[in-house]
């Protein structure tokens, strides 16, 4: 197996040098060019052809949005954004993800970074993974649906699903997923009616300051609430929560309701918010009905919490099929355990959920 080319473009020439020797130091990569903004990029990568192109949000000339959508439409290949931490940097960077950018890393103090090395193990882990992500799902499929729209209007413009409550009891969906997970949370919670009987929990791996963002757009186009959780607030069906960034998420009974506990314990195998966690405190509750689920994303996070889960209680486990998966590993493991219920590709995931919870089910 070669070498993986990268494209490097900033518009800072300090950047562009570190970010470049970083992904020199290793043995797999091999910088083939640098830009110094998305009009420069076009024309590079029409030049060497990269494998993969990191690409600065925020520069003069063409912006980093502007020259995604472009790459994506002409010449698609792996992105990587890099992003400053500041709130319309984090908007822009799950705008860039909606695009088709595979995945992002955060500058530690904006854009120029002087202590950017602390994010040099996972810039050079992200490009080497970049280049055997699954290309056909890194398109702009879901452009058409990012326009916002009236919560009032959006009951009206799906298909209500009726529920039978003293039949179907209490239910619980709890959603793990990683890179590629915004696209596909995209896909599964605008597909969920305002009316569903059940709150859904959401661990995206994502480093603190941008599930906020992720959030309020995942809200803007969804006929359910999304929010990013808050530590003790007490749950809703009808709403879904996302783990913030940075932190886990359990959650705990408080009476006869259902509450939220958000913490900076131990991170578990190289995350927080983690998936396992999520699911372990779930697998704690008596007398709901659970439904897992487990999407795209790189590594094993989900497995050990759905082995939990499954030997306690009521549950059902989905997960997403590699011909949908952005990184087929998480569903991978998931589906290892032979406890998976259903494998589905992504845009039938909402429609699976809504089948397991149908008192008929």
């Amino acid at each position: 197996m070669g070498k993986t080319s990268v494209l490097v473009v900033d518009d800072s020439a300090f950047m562009r040098k570190l970010i470049s020797d970083f992904l020199s130091e290793h043995e797999q990569i091999q910088v083939v060019g640098t830009a110094r903004n998305g009009a420069d990029a076009l024309t590079k990568i029409e030049e060497l052809n990269p494998d993969v192109v990191t690409l600065d949000v925020e520069m003069p000339i063409m912006n980093g949005l502007e020259a995604l959508k472009i790459i994506m439409k002409k010449c698609p290949r792996p992105v990587i954004m890099l992003s400053s931490t500041t709130k319309d940097g984090a908007e822009n960077t799950i705008l860039s993800l909606q695009y088709g950018a595979l995945d992002f890393i955060p500058k530690p103090s904006g854009s120029i970074s002087l202590d950017l090395h602390k994010v040099k193990e996972e810039l050079k882990n992200k490009v080497i993974l970049a280049k055997s992500a699954n290309l056909k799902k890194l398109d702009n499929q879901l452009l058409q649906k990012t326009t916002s729209y009236s919560k009032i209007d959006s009951k009206n413009s799906q298909s209500p699903v009726s529920f039978d409550n003293d039949r179907l009891g209490q239910s619980i969906v709890c959603i793990g997923t990683s890179t590629g997970g915004p696209r596909a949370l995209q896909h599964v919670l605008t597909k969920l009616p305002s009316d569903i009987n059940a709150p859904i929990f959401i661990v995206q791996h994502m480093p603190q300051g941008f599930t906020q963002s992720l959030a309020n757009r995942l809200h803007t186009i969804s006929s359910i609430d999304v929010k990013e959780a808050v530590n003790g607030e007490v749950v809703k069906k009808g709403t879904a929560y996302i783990a913030p960034g940075g932190s886990h998420m359990k959650i705990v009974k408080s009476g006869s309701a259902l509450t939220i506990k958000i913490d900076q314990s131990d991170i578990r195998n190289g995350h927080r918010p983690s998936v396992d966690v999520m699911f372990e405190s779930v697998s704690e509750l008596n007398n709901y009905r659970k439904i897992a689920v487990i999407m795209t994303g790189m590594g094993s996070d989900g497995s050990e919490g759905l082995k939990k889960m499954k030997s306690k209680g009521v549950v059902k486990a989905i997960s997403e099929s590699e011909e949908t998966s952005v990184v087929y590993g998480m569903p991978k493991s998931a589906v290892a355990t032979n406890l998976v219920d259903r494998v589905a590709n992504v845009e039938e995931i909402a429609d699976v959920i809504l089948h397991f919870l149908s008192p008929t089910y």
